[in-house]
């Protein structure tokens, strides 16, 4: 039972939150900025603990979500090849002035079917992990690097979180990405914004409704691949000394989308948001480069 709770939180976490700062993910993947774009000196490492407060929806196209509050792991590693930080944790292949090619995580939160009306005597939705090939390619910046617009491919394969993880399709994200450094008195601001697809096992993964599922109101479905919606996210992060404050706001699009004729698709828009603090207990006597 702990070893599941401890899953789903992981999981929770690291699909909502957008900052590296956040969470050990990043996490998901997304944009945000810890101390600044300029170059320097900093810690190779960096470990700190605090509190999220999160809503999600149970998955993009439910009409419920859930409120939680989470511990929260302040997690920065700042290797050669090995990096977690704003643009989440990963292995870096490749990294030159314009082009950088990694290996990059995300992940999907859990949904209990109890809980979701629309899911109902359904199987639970296991929290998903994502790995697989991300290209970035520097499309802009300014000449202190205050600023950068980048464009971002991932491809990533899925798996479920738990003790035997079964494959859960592939998804792909294009986006533009763009991160502001020292706004407004030393706020650092990330916003990104692209399309999302899914091939069908993903699809059939959230949308999906097998003959053994159906229901008078839930008639079988078999998802499609394809178009999966749009999504758009702004996050805001500042340090005040050794605490770290964040927040962020997604939205997510679904008209048009490949399974927008799935019983299981309630609503064709979700808001996600969080706001999150946390505190650096430990900073490594190593000093490196600063990369972010």
């Amino acid at each position: 039972m702990r070893a599941r709770a401890f899953l789903r939180q992981a999981a929770v976490l690291a699909a909502a939150l957008p900052a590296a700062g956040l969470a050990a993910e990043p996490i998901a993947a997304g944009p945000a900025a810890d101390n600044g774009l300029g170059a320097g000196q900093r810690p190779l490492w960096e470990l700190g603990l605090g509190v999220a407060a999160l809503r999600l929806p149970d998955y993009r196209g439910a009409d419920q979500g859930r409120n939680y509050l989470l511990p929260l792991p302040y997690i920065v590693y700042r290797g050669d090849w090995l990096r977690a930080d704003r643009d989440g944790a990963r292995a870096v292949l490749l990294d030159t002035p314009r082009v950088q090619f990694d290996l990059s995580l995300a992940a999907s939160a859990p949904a209990r079917s109890k809980d979701n009306d629309a899911r109902r005597g359904m199987r639970n939705l296991k929290g998903l992990a994502e790995i697989g090939p991300n290209l970035n390619l520097a499309l802009a910046r300014s000449a202190q690097e205050r600023w950068k617009l980048d464009l971002r491919l991932p491809v990533r394969a899925a798996f479920t979180l738990e003790k035997s993880p079964r494959f859960a399709g592939t998804t792909f994200s294009p986006h533009l990405n763009l991160d502001v450094a020292n706004v407004a008195g030393g706020w650092n601001l990330g916003m990104l914004t692209g399309p999302v697809f899914g091939d069908r096992k993903n699809h059939a993964y959230f949308y999906g409704v097998g003959a053994g599922d159906a229901t008078a109101s839930r008639p079988a479905y078999e998802a499609r691949g394809g178009y999966g919606g749009w999504q758009a996210l702004a996050s805001t992060s500042r340090r005040f000394g050794n605490t770290w404050v964040g927040a962020f706001v997604r939205y997510d699009r679904l008209d048009g989308a490949a399974f927008d004729d799935s019983p299981l698709m309630r609503r064709n828009s979700a808001l996600s948001a969080g706001i999150g603090v946390s505190w650096i207990l430990a900073t490594s006597s190593e000093r490196v480069a600063g990369r972010d």
